[in-house]
């Protein structure tokens, strides 16, 4: 793999300093803004909230290197946190009846965080392409991992793709009907909330007019039915465009090198598909969290 110099921001309590580093090949660094995290009171830091705020307004990805120990994830809190006083972020939504904010994506054969089932999360087997909570009504739009111990034998590589392209390849029909409210969204049991509500009606996609940029996707393939032979027809038409050649083409993988230890990486969970292949290592160790919930809206085409 290429590996180059690159300048990396580094937000102090004042102001930004800047230091070289050979992190990330030119691809990454290209598409994923990266900023260095001196010490805890960042999170506090106005300048810093502001740069984070905005890199994901306008990227929809940010990559955080923390230079500190911190696996309690106190920095991550604190940044959310102030993250919805300053700039009006929706607090994290617990992950099910039992979890809080944070929850830990590990392997986990016996011992499960939620209901007695094991989540997708807890296996090390391959996660396909998904948008995280897609079985809420109200999806959060961010989400973030925080990596407590990356995959040391080669496995568990972070894919991403855009929405926006993806859906551009999508036909007028596809866009039309995925956009309807014509799906239904099973709830998996480990996230189980509210016992009397076990699936949601729901649109996929919600489009920007104009082909404008922003649009929606939420998506999981092993919990979506559709609901008419047009809304299948749709959906067989998306599923064919995202495991073909041009999707492949424009989907980033972020390895463990990538993604080292300290390494946090924000999302907008509605403008990238994510995905995980088999995680080789059985003490990788990440650390979830989502929020900014908000109502999924439904877009003409």
């Amino acid at each position: 793999m290429y590996r180059h110099f690159r300048t990396v921001a580094t937000i102090g309590s004042r102001a930004a300093r800047y230091s070289t580093q050979p992190i990330r090949d030119t691809r990454v660094s290209n598409l994923v803004p990266q900023f260095e995290v001196t010490k805890l009171e960042n999170a506090s830091d106005p300048a810093h909230l502001r740069v984070v705020h905005e890199t994901l307004q306008a990227k929809g990805l940010v990559q955080l290197a923390l230079r500190f120990d911190n696996d309690e994830s106190t920095y991550l809190e604190r940044l959310i946190s102030n993250l919805s006083k300053i700039h009006g972020h929706g607090l994290p939504i617990t992950h099910s009846a039992e979890r809080g904010w944070f929850w830990d994506v590990r392997p986990a054969p016996s011992s499960f965080q939620s209901h007695g089932h094991q989540a997708r999360s807890e296996t090390m087997s391959k996660f396909d392409w998904h948008t995280d909570c897609s079985y809420e009504e109200f999806p959060p739009r961010y989400f973030a991992l925080q990596v407590i111990q990356p995959d040391r034998c080669g496995g568990g590589t972070l894919s991403v793709l855009n929405v926006d392209q993806l859906l551009g390849l999508l036909s007028p029909f596809a866009r039309k009907w995925l956009s309807s409210k014509e799906f239904k969204i099973t709830v998996p049991p480990e996230f189980v909330k509210d016992a009397g509500k076990q699936h949601i009606p729901a649109n996929l996609v919600a489009i920007k007019p104009n082909g404008e940029c922003g649009s929606q996707l939420r998506f999981r393939d092993d919990i979506t039915m559709p609901l008419t032979p047009n809304a299948s027809k749709a959906l067989n038409e998306f599923k064919r465009i995202l495991y073909g050649e041009e999707a492949k083409q424009s989907t980033l993988h972020l390895k463990a090198e990538s993604l080292p230890r300290g390494s946090i990486i924000l999302m907008d969970n509605r403008r990238w598909l994510h995905s995980r292949n088999e995680v080789k290592d059985p003490n990788r160790h990440l650390r979830r969290v989502r929020w900014d919930a908000r109502p999924f809206e439904s877009c003409s085409a």
